[in-house]
């Protein structure tokens, strides 16, 4: 009997070893999703912003509350922290439905991995999809956006503010803020498109 409840007891003890390792790992893969989501905005944004994450099914879970109305996350790689109008025009392009009438604000500080710049759903680049990659940038969407006149050409100069995905229901502004490799990238392109 003495054995048996020495045996339970072990084996209970190894469970809460692996429970607490787990919880551990996952503690700290949420504090580095956290951290890394968080980078997309500038500070003064970043320290009141929500955090939350897209899960497999499309779900979103809230890994940390905000106080301002953004968002931040990391999805197909690009992290980006939004506007709760941005959000709304997020869902609408997930589920192809009209993107709402409100101007939206959102900060992509470390850039992104790279776009159609005229196929709203394009996932990755083809011969004729114009993909481009834009260092970090903010984007302005809605109708507001619009009224920038800013240019949309299929080859956009990712250096340069531009339209991204003219023509379509979620057109938008791209504005560059930094001088990134895609921004360096994009000039030089420019520069060669002069010549």
């Amino acid at each position: 009997m003495r054995t048996l409840s020495v045996s339970f007891a072990a084996a209970v003890s190894l469970l809460m070893v692996a429970g607490i390792a787990e919880g551990q790992k996952k503690s700290s893969s949420d504090a580095q999703y956290i951290a890394e989501s968080l980078s997309a905005a500038p500070k003064m944004i970043a320290k009141n912003a929500a955090v939350v994450r897209i899960e497999k099914d499309g779900s979103m879970t809230t890994l940390r509350p905000g106080k301002n109305g953004f968002s931040c996350m990391i999805t197909a790689n690009n992290r980006m922290c939004a506007d709760a109008n941005s959000m709304e025009f997020f869902q609408a392009w997930a589920k192809h439905q009209s993107p709402p009438d409100k101007l939206g604000l959102t900060y992509m500080l470390g850039g992104d991995k790279g776009a159609s710049n005229t196929d709203p759903f394009a996932t990755a680049k083809t011969a004729d999809n114009h993909w481009v990659v834009t260092g970090p940038h903010i984007m302005i969407l809605g109708p507001g956006a619009k009224s920038l006149g800013l240019p949309s050409n299929a080859d956009a100069d990712p250096s340069t503010p531009s339209m991204m995905w003219a023509g379509t229901p979620y057109e938008h502004a791209m504005i560059p803020v930094g001088s990134g490799p895609a921004a360096k990238t994009g000039s030089a392109k420019a520069d060669e498109m002069k010549k």
